[in-house]
């Protein structure tokens, strides 16, 4: 029978097999194609095919590129690696769900898990496993990894000896590869909050997910639009963080900046610590929101501890009690930072076993924040920065700049609609003599501004600044200062009797970015 008569007669049997006749002949051809590429590099060296060829492109158009990662799976990927597809000994394994996971948020990626099987590389040989993908992976220029659903050993280790002894085998073949072929600090990781992760992998990993997945909207269908999702989000990794980060480096994962609460997310990043990454669709990127993010040459003004919530958040909860704002504090080298967000609107649903919205408690919330909301003695750096006797304190959103004394009760009053947040920079008041206090605020066309101040000190009769970035530096000036100099050349700056001192700076290639800006008084 032909496939016109198949398709005319309905025989569904016969188009099964004429289609799967045509996805092995499609099949056939790449490996036919596959082996003339390696035939080619094989007799002519210089020509570059593949991935190789992929990323040498990739630098030739982007020169400041440092890093090419590969996203993989613990054990290969998803379903791990098909038994005779390498010389490998693979067995397809059975994933049964731990008794205790049965218990906390149904997963679609651990749903999936446990339909299948789990092709898994026999324990004895995980180290010459792991050896022979980075190789390849380093080979064309790769030069790091991004572990992927390393919970998965949880699901197959009955029979090897239980979750410790087979994920100790594993870890370890996995630190010895990423030490030989990625330089020993070329990896990354996520869905890694396991213990088996936390105790056995972080040799070689200083950095993991703190939260799920940024999602653009709810896969569930979203009952207030995409706006009650991403303020969980915001909670999972800060909280999370509270534990990672004893241990890694928090990653707030990616987010994208065309999206709805774009600027909600980037705020979050600016602060958090850790990486800031996008996975924006090609030509829809908010170049003007991650300027507020990013420098020029690509760096970011970044604090100098993980974001954590202040004391008064730890037992309350910031996603559906109607009240609670979540407040995530920072440091800075000269500043601490606090990022007040509302992200009321979500909630756990024990019944359901996931996260869903709370459309009453979408409501405009209030609160107050101090100085003291910020741990400053949890880095040698800052532990004197707490003692100052008053704090001009800058409020990104709104553009204001406050004085606030240190015996005030009060705090700074904050509001704030759904989705909706507020950064707040802390900076101490300086005395350059006994009348005139002086604090560098920073850039503050960027998020966290109180990173952008590189160094500060009182010399020559007056205070010296030095910036990174470009855009609006703010200095607070008790006293109008008697000149202004950038970068030894004297400059026009604008200076308001509430102490406002600003100054327009642009970017220094031959610097590296960073400016001197030094303010000068008659009245020393």
């Amino acid at each position: 029978m032909t496939h016109d008569q198949a398709l005319k007669s309905g025989s569904t049997d016969e188009l099964l097999l004429e289609s799967k006749i045509e996805d092995l002949r499609n099949e056939l051809d790449e490996m036919v194609k596959e082996e003339e590429y390696r035939d080619k590099e094989f007799s002519n060296p210089g020509l570059l095919v593949g991935l190789k060829a992929f990323i040498q492109d990739l630098r030739t158009k982007f020169g400041s590129l440092d890093d090419v990662y590969v996203w993989q799976a613990l054990c290969g990927y998803w379903g791990g690696i098909r038994p005779g597809a390498t010389k490998l000994d693979t067995k397809l394994v059975p994933a049964k769900s731990p008794p205790g996971l049965d218990q906390t948020m149904i997963d679609s990626a651990s749903v999936n898990l446990v339909k299948g099987c789990i092709g898994l590389v026999d324990p004895d040989q995980a180290k010459e496993f792991y050896d022979l993908m980075h190789s390849h992976l380093a080979k064309a220029g790769v030069t790091g990894v991004k572990m992927d659903v390393i919970n998965s050993l949880e699901f197959v280790s009955e029979g090897y000896g239980g979750q410790v002894e087979l994920a100790k085998i594993y870890y370890q073949g996995l630190t010895q590869s990423i030490m030989k072929n990625f330089n020993g600090t070329g990896a990354i990781s996520s869905m890694q909050q396991c213990n088996d992760f936390i105790f056995l992998g972080t040799q070689q990993i200083s950095m993991g997910r703190a939260g799920d997945d940024f999602w653009v909207k709810d896969p569930h269908g979203d009952v207030m639009g995409s706006y009650w999702l991403q303020g969980a989000h915001m909670v999972h990794c800060a909280y999370n963080s509270l534990w990672l980060g004893q241990v890694i480096l928090p990653d707030w994962d990616m987010f994208r900046s065309d999206h709805v609460c774009s600027e909600f997310h980037a705020a979050s990043r600016a602060i958090c610590g850790g990486p800031i990454y996008v996975s924006d669709p090609v030509g829809s990127t908010n170049f003007d929101l991650l300027r507020k993010l990013v420098f020029s040459d690509g760096t970011v003004p970044k604090c100098i501890h993980c974001a954590l919530p202040t004391r008064d958040c730890l037992f309350k909860y910031p996603l559906s009690d109607s009240k609670t704002m979540l407040k995530i504090w920072n440091l800075n080298k000269f500043s601490g930072v606090i990022g007040a967000f509302n992200c009321q609107g979500a909630g756990w649903d024990p019944k359901e076993k996931t996260i869903r919205s709370y459309p009453n408690c979408y409501i405009p919330v209030s609160g107050r924040i101090h100085k003291q909301d910020i741990e400053w003695d949890q880095d040698d750096q800052t532990k004197e920065l707490s003692n100052a006797k008053a704090y001009a304190v800058y409020l990104h959103k709104s553009n204001q700049l406050l004085i606030l004394e240190n015996e005030s009760l009060d705090g700074v009053h904050i509001d704030l609609k759904p989705s909706s947040f507020e950064i707040l920079t802390f900076v101490p008041l300086m005395e350059i003599n006994k009348k005139i206090k002086f604090a560098p605020v920073g850039l503050v066309n960027m998020f966290n501004s109180g990173g952008t101040v590189v160094n500060m000190e009182i010399r020559d009769s007056g205070a010296c600044v030095k910036v990174k970035g470009e855009g609006e530096l703010l200095v607070f000036s008790s006293e109008r200062p008697w000149r202004c100099m950038l970068n030894g050349i004297e400059k026009e700056f604008d200076w308001h009797c509430d102490g406002r001192a600003t100054l327009q700076i642009s970017w220094d290639d031959e610097r590296g970015g960073v400016s001197e800006v030094y303010f000068g008084y008659k009245n020393f």
